[in-house]
């Protein structure tokens, strides 16, 4: 069996160092090892529009914002096909369908659904679209055969509920047609998710507490100089925590021992640098301007290749609509052989035209 890879974001703003520790570094990695046969990376509009329904021009202009953080931090139109999801409409023919074998109450027990739910504050005015959102998922990601989809483990629930509709669909009728789908968790589950520079649990475009990809290098000094620190290391001398410490969180995510001997000599380590800070004498403005130079020094060939991308942007449109041609071509393969397994496939069955010429004919 080929070893395909389903995964995306959705096109709600452009994409921060909290994507790019969570996912978009770690696809680079799987697109580069050779291990998989096909890779699809999605941008999922169609999802987006379930909570933005009355403002279309959000997701429209944040496609090109997402395709351009995507080319720059190294995906590869030569090895990962990049599409929109909108644009593959056998994807919203499959989920019509997917419906059938979902119940209300199952769909209401998902706690990743209700989280969000709670998150947007939609109680009982639930876009029926948002709510059926795991069966939406479960048709992207067995459209093109996923075998594997990287997920956090806050979206283990989605992926266990497309697991059951594969299972539901073939054992319904009599078929091996879908594929069940496996998780790849993130390795490094302690910087999977980067706090926000407030402090907060989450990144949040909405609280305005994120470092993106995009910014150049004087918006991310800015906002590291605001980063939350340790509340109660008031002075130099005082000792601080590195637990909840966001910039040390950060530094857990980038910063290399080969970063201390560039840019900062004084420690060999992060270990060294924490002791010092939790033992007193070391200050938050010098653990900020460390990261400062860390961070620049990671985002700086991203940047390089945004910039080059932004020169041509019929290019990058042109990159979206030939991976959005090999999607489709996928996708309605998967959709021809889920309408032959449910007998619905009526001009391409000669057998049922044959023999319903022969019933009438007799």
């Amino acid at each position: 069996m080929s070893k395909i890879i389903l995964t995306g974001d959705r096109p709600t703003g452009r994409l921060h160092l909290g994507h790019y520790v969570g996912s978009l570094k770690r696809r680079v990695e799987l697109q580069n090892s050779g291990e998989f046969d096909k890779i699809f990376i999605m941008i999922a509009d169609a999802q987006a529009l379930t909570d933005n329904f009355d403002n279309p021009d959000k997701i429209r202009d944040n496609i090109i914002e997402v395709a351009l953080d995507y080319l720059s931090v190294g995906l590869d139109p030569a090895k990962s096909n990049l599409f929109i999801q909108s644009a593959v409409t056998e994807l919203t023919e499959l989920t019509f369908y997917y419906a059938n074998l979902v119940t209300v109450s199952r769909l209401e027990r998902n706690p990743t659904v209700k989280s969000e739910i709670q998150l947007r504050n939609f109680e009982t005015s639930i876009p029926v679209g948002f709510f059926t959102y795991p069966i939406s998922q479960a048709s992207d990601i067995t459209a093109f055969k996923a075998t594997t989809v990287p997920v956090g483990e806050d979206q283990l629930p989605m992926l266990e509920q497309a697991r059951e509709i594969v299972r539901k669909f073939n054992s319904t009728y009599n078929c091996e047609v879908l594929v069940e789908p496996d998780a790849l968790i993130p390795e490094n589950s302690t910087c999977s998710r980067l706090p926000g520079t407030d402090g907060k649990a989450k990144m949040s475009k909405s609280l305005g507490n994120c470092i993106y990809l995009s910014d150049s290098e004087e918006e991310l000094n800015k906002k590291v100089m605001t980063m939350f620190t340790d509340p109660d290391h008031l002075q130099i001398n005082d000792p601080g925590k590195v637990e909840g410490n966001a910039v040390f969180t950060y530094l857990d995510a980038f910063a290399k021992d080969e970063d201390f001997a560039e840019f900062l000599p004084d420690y060999k380590n992060l270990d060294e640098m924490k002791d010092h800070y939790r033992r007193g004498g070391l200050g938050d403005v010098k653990c900020k301007k460390f990261l400062q130079k860390v961070l620049n020094k990671e985002l700086a060939p991203i940047r390089a290749r945004r910039k080059e991308y932004e020169k041509d942007i019929p290019a990058v449109y042109d990159i979206l609509r030939k991976g959005t041609e090999v999607a489709q071509a996928e996708a309605a393969q998967t959709l021809a052989e889920v309408k032959a397994a449910m007998r619905i496939n009526y001009f391409d069955d000669e057998a049922l035209i044959s023999g319903q010429q022969e019933k009438f004919n007799s």
